[in-house]
């Protein structure tokens, strides 16, 4: 889905934590609150490929952070720089409270020159260290946008290297490597996405759209724009949230993740309508179907 100037500047590593709400509290069927951290190139990403997901974690207690590694100041057909970022980062702090999520951290790396170097790799170390990850989630390193690759190569990078400590020494490291997840694609090469986790978001769509809505600058301009559709955009507000539903929801469920839902959720799964799945980078953890569960304890 298309997103997205001079290569001389170098990536800044200055960040904004945007903080929310705290998360609903815990349910009686949490015991142990898991720490979940998104990464995404842009502050929309997150929200598109994990935030039905993110929002069934917040519900049950769960610490859920999202992570742009670029403020987004490229992603716009007549707005940029600065003020861009500006725009988007509150965006995406209102998408954040939307969801329920604990925080939404947007990096001051420039949209459009994301490269996978030792300093964003070490942004992402820190990161992950300070939220205590019990979950990683990033894109695969298979994409269009190579702000969206190297995204998956930095993170997949990290795997590992989170519980070395004289590796960025100055953040305190992991003692237990965390479970590496990537989120859904429909790219073949050069492999395609294996759905190892589908999580079924039909009771959390709606709460997912409104965050969506949340990012005008995209959803209602930039995107449309790109697609060469932007005339197709209700001007009202209601109707131009209608429309999202239309786009965003309800699309249909490839074979291989609905054989994923039904793994997980049985017979119930031939009724799902919208879900998220989730592949396993052999990097990190490697899981055992009990620790998925765990993981994601959706599936009862």
């Amino acid at each position: 889905m298309p997103k997205r100037r001079s290569r001389t500047r170098l990536l800044v590593p200055a960040a904004l934590a945007l903080a929310l709400p705290a998360a609903a509290p815990r349910t009686a069927a949490a015991q142990t609150p898991l720490r979940i951290i998104v990464f995404g190139a842009h502050p929309d990403d997150c929200d598109m490929d994990a935030g039905g997901t993110a929002a069934l974690w917040a519900a049950r207690g769960h610490a859920v952070k999202f992570v742009a590694l670029t403020n987004g100041d490229a992603g716009h057909q007549s707005e940029g720089g600065g003020a861009l970022a500006k725009r988007r980062r509150a965006e995406a702090q209102e998408a954040g409270r939307r969801f329920g999520i604990a925080e939404y951290e947007v990096l001051d790396n420039h949209d459009g020159e994301l490269e996978p170097t030792l300093a964003v790799r070490q942004q992402v170390i820190r990161r992950i260290r300070q939220w205590q990850a019990d979950v990683v989630i990033a894109p695969r390193p298979n994409d269009y946008h190579p702000d969206h690759r190297y995204t998956g190569v930095v993170v997949q990078d990290t795997a590992y290297m989170v519980v070395v400590p004289n590796v960025a020494p100055d953040t305190e490291p992991l003692r237990k490597n965390p479970v590496f997840l990537y989120s859904y694609d429909h790219f073949q090469r050069p492999n395609p996405f294996r759905p190892d986790v589908a999580v079924a978001i039909d009771s959390v769509i709606e709460k997912k759209i409104h965050a969506l809505d949340a990012h005008v600058s995209q959803v209602y301009e930039w995107l449309p724009w790109v697609d060469g559709s932007l005339e197709s955009v209700p001007k009202d507000k209601a109707a131009r949230l209608s429309w999202l539903r239309q786009q965003r929801s309800g699309q249909r469920i490839s074979d291989e993740v609905r054989a994923a839902l039904r793994k997980w959720y049985g017979a119930k799964a031939d009724a799902v309508k919208d879900a998220e799945a989730f592949e396993v980078c052999e990097y990190g953890r490697r899981p055992s179907e009990a620790d998925l569960r765990r993981l994601f304890p959706f599936f009862d």
